[in-house]
């Protein structure tokens, strides 16, 4: 019995020293390129949001900045963003017994035009949407209109990156 517990000893210690689990973690293949510039969004909604064509522009360019080596140039990139806010919208999505908004919605979308000028083939043209709920009771002023719009940039920016740069 007391060999086999030598054993039993002997083989997990071996099992343990021998066995290496590697874990890593593998950034998305990235596109070839140097610099990228990210060109004025109009907006072309019917409700025009003063500011929101700069907010955009300048989220888009901070995420990817912060998250790749691309350098950022104002004309001449080897990625090129471009395209329209084409909807800035407030809705009510539920009622109240009195058929007032229990809660509102703002939803943007933007179409987006990506160009890779070194491989046509991730070019990609895309529409992509994003909504803040805030309660109906509520005009959505100040702070809160500040909150709304950022949540509502970083979701989409953060979409637009996985969909044009994000090559896992």
């Amino acid at each position: 019995m007391k060999h086999i517990k030598y054993l039993f000893l002997v083989l997990t210690f071996s099992i343990f020293t021998n066995c290496k689990i590697q874990y890593s973690f593998t950034p998305p293949t990235s596109i070839v390129a140097e610099t990228y510039q990210v060109n004025q969004f109009e907006n072309t909604s019917l409700l025009f949001e003063p500011g929101l064509d700069r907010d955009f522009k300048l989220a888009l360019e901070d995420l990817i900045q912060n998250q790749t080596n691309y350098r950022l140039v104002p004309s001449g990139g080897d990625l090129i963003y471009e395209g329209e806010i084409t909807d800035y919208r407030i809705a009510p999505t539920t009622s109240t017994a009195q058929n007032t908004a229990a809660q509102n919605r703002l939803t943007i979308s933007v179409k987006v035009r990506f160009y890779n000028t070194n491989n046509e083939e991730d070019d990609l043209e895309q529409s992509f949407s994003f909504f803040y709920d805030f309660p109906g009771s509520a005009q959505l002023t100040g702070a809160q209109k500040a909150t709304a719009h950022e949540e509502i940039l970083d979701r989409l920016t953060q979409d637009i990156f996985n969909a044009t740069l994000a090559r896992w």
